[in-house]
């Protein structure tokens, strides 16, 4: 029977003392029982640095992902394996996983969830925003009233530009719900500006239960929309949800049928005329947006 000699205790003091040193807490709560596992030969010296380590890098990584999650201001947790696919069969379960491999982050394209209420796009979207964060990825989601309330809160106390560069900052930026409240006047201007400001700089996730060629009436002017749909489609992917409201289906029996079936249009083509680039001018003057 093979010994295993005991280690010295002054040694265990000093590697906690260098522990406290080097902030890692985890890994002392862990020492005492991984040295008896060494001490009854039941993992080499390696496996014992490397259950120190590991342990250590977890306990990082989960207070990272938690308070990105909280610096994202995500209304939920939302993840892809709580999503009930079944329930809404009009989905691609394997391009949505595709999805959550966050290529489209990379590629900084603008994903397009469309449906009609509760249908699961901003479960989609939450649940893509916390993939992007357990891969490291800044993140932030806001709904487009708050959106374009900030932006224009920030006109008025003239730092709309340094709040456009804030939301810029992410590499990822979901806005929820478009469509579903009246934008505030020259809130589509605004929300141009920024949408022009992130264009192939920056990855977007929108939710919206209306189709593209209901723009114009979400914005209040069809000039705004074509020029926030001319650099939203050019490096777009769309995911269109057809289905029954998943909040409503123990009570679809008292949605009319018209409601239910209702699915949304699919995006008009972009007037190839339209230019990429342009600014509208501060004063927000429809007239004169380029496309």
């Amino acid at each position: 029977m093979t010994s295993h000699p005991e280690i010295v205790p002054s040694v265990v003091d000093r590697i906690k003392r260098t522990l406290v040193g080097l902030k890692m807490p985890c890994a002392i709560e862990i020492l005492d029982a991984t040295v008896r596992q060494l001490e009854r030969g039941e993992m080499s010296a390696l496996e014992a640095i490397d259950a120190l380590l590991t342990e250590e890098l977890t306990l990082r990584e989960n207070r990272r992902i938690k308070t990105a999650l909280v610096m994202a201001r995500l209304s939920t947790i939302k993840t892809l394996a709580s999503f009930d696919f079944s329930f809404q069969p009009s989905l691609d379960k394997n391009r949505i996983m595709a999805l959550a491999e966050l290529k489209f982050i990379d590629r900084t394209e603008v994903l397009h969830l469309v449906g009609p209420p509760g249908t699961g796009k901003s479960h989609l979207s939450l649940a893509l925003g916390v993939e992007a964060i357990k891969a490291g990825r800044s993140v932030y989601f806001t709904t487009l009233a708050d959106l374009v309330g900030a932006l224009a809160k920030a006109e008025r106390e003239g730092i709309l530009r340094e709040r456009i560069r804030f939301f810029c900052r992410f590499a990822l930026l979901i806005v929820d719900e478009i469509g579903y409240l009246p934008v505030i006047p020259g809130g589509g201007n605004l929300f141009f500006q920024l949408v022009n400001a992130r264009y192939e700089k920056g990855a977007m996730i929108l939710t919206s239960n209306r189709g593209f060629a209901e723009w114009g009436d979400v914005f209040g002017d069809p000039v705004v929309a074509t020029a926030l749909l001319d650099r939203l489609l050019h490096h777009a992917i769309v995911v269109q949800i057809e289905g029954s409201s998943y909040r409503l289906r123990q009570h679809a029996e008292l949605v009319p049928e018209h409601i239910r079936s209702k699915s949304l249009i699919q995006p008009p083509p972009i007037p190839e005329t339209t230019k990429r680039r342009g600014r509208p001018p501060k004063n927000g003057s429809p007239d004169h947006i380029k496309g």
